[in-house]
């Protein structure tokens, strides 16, 4: 694909579509990686990005108990004090 390099203050830039911002769900940030003689955008998501909706779902399911439990079997709750 080409596109046009346009002057942006003392800077320069390109615009990208709305087609490839959503496609490739880019948001206000991109990861500028340069590799080889190329430049790469990598659209940034927000850290746990889906989490609360996955906690919800996992809770609706019965799917969010403890694996091992709080306290060993021998030990006390006490001696956590």
């Amino acid at each position: 694909m080409e596109t046009n390099v346009v002057k942006i203050g003392n800077s320069k830039g390109i615009r990208l579509s709305k087609l490839i911002l959503e496609k490739y769900q880019i948001g206000e940030k991109v990861e500028l990686i340069l590799e080889d003689e190329q430049i790469i955008l990598k659209p940034i998501k927000a850290p746990r990005e889906g989490w609360e909706e996955a906690f919800k779902k996992m809770h609706e399911e019965g799917d969010d108990q403890l694996m091992i439990p709080d306290v060993f079997e021998d030990e006390e709750p006490e001696e956590w004090k």
